[in-house]
């Protein structure tokens, strides 16, 4: 077998794991007593291959806020970009498969959380990176940006694949080579975090990253004041 072949075996198990782990990861949804969200807070969520990124419900300012107004009663809003055609597909199986491998329509899956992060995905899966306003505005603008909307406004496409969830269409193409973890990177990028994102295709290595950058700022004593794009090390 060449190595151009293992490389694209590899990137149809990361479509394959990534892609099934997000349609059918619910998460928990235990009741929890409100509280007030930090304002400056982003999670990094594993859900087995596949990576979330969320934001506190009353964090989101428009336009971004009205997903949360599609999903009423969350506290906490998580995207995930993932192939449109393979997630919905009746049948995931053989030519769907092999048809993600090359750029195609993408979706994404929106979760509202009536409860904490580490309720719904276990405190062990969830990662929080601190972040100042503008940079949260920054990374709020690259999820709109990868929303499918007209004249400013967005349309839920359709349910989601459990209670709290919806899927919206996205903007950018899904590919073995930009996968739901491409974006996830991507996402922390826009956030002004240092992170590759250049053949990010697996979970873990999306995961692994995201792990340093929460060491970095539990050692520094201004946190996230050494990790983002224009401040020093």
């Amino acid at each position: 077998m060449t190595r151009p072949a293992r490389h694209s075996l590899a990137a149809v198990l990361a479509l394959i794991l990534s892609s099934a782990a997000h349609a059918g990861a619910e998460p928990s949804t235990v009741a929890e007593p409100a509280t007030a969200a930090e304002s400056s807070v982003l999670y990094v969520a594993r859900r087995g291959w596949h990576i979330d990124i969320g934001v506190a419900a009353a964090d989101l300012a428009p336009p971004l806020a009205q997903a949360a107004a599609d999903l009423p009663g969350a506290r906490f809003v998580f995207f995930g970009f993932a192939d449109k055609h393979y997630l919905l597909a009746k049948n995931q199986a053989g030519p769907v498969l092999l048809s993600a491998l090359f750029p195609g329509a993408g979706i994404l899956l929106t979760t509202g959380l009536t409860n904490s992060p580490a309720e719904a995905f276990g405190t062990t899966h969830v990662i929080t990176l601190t972040v100042p306003q503008d940079q949260m505005r920054a990374l709020q603008a690259f999820i709109w940006r990868s929303l499918r909307t007209q004249d400013d406004l967005l349309e839920v496409y359709r349910e989601g694949p459990y209670q709290g969830s919806v899927y919206y269409l996205a903007a950018p193409k899904y590919s073995a080579f930009h996968t739901c973890n491409t974006w996830g990177a991507e996402a922390l990028r826009a956030a002004g975090f240092r992170v590759h994102t250049a053949g990010v295709i697996f979970a873990w290595q999306l995961w692994n990253q995201a792990r340093r950058l929460k060491r970095q700022q539990d050692r520094a004593a201004a946190p996230g004041a050494s990790l983002l794009w224009g401040t020093s090390d």
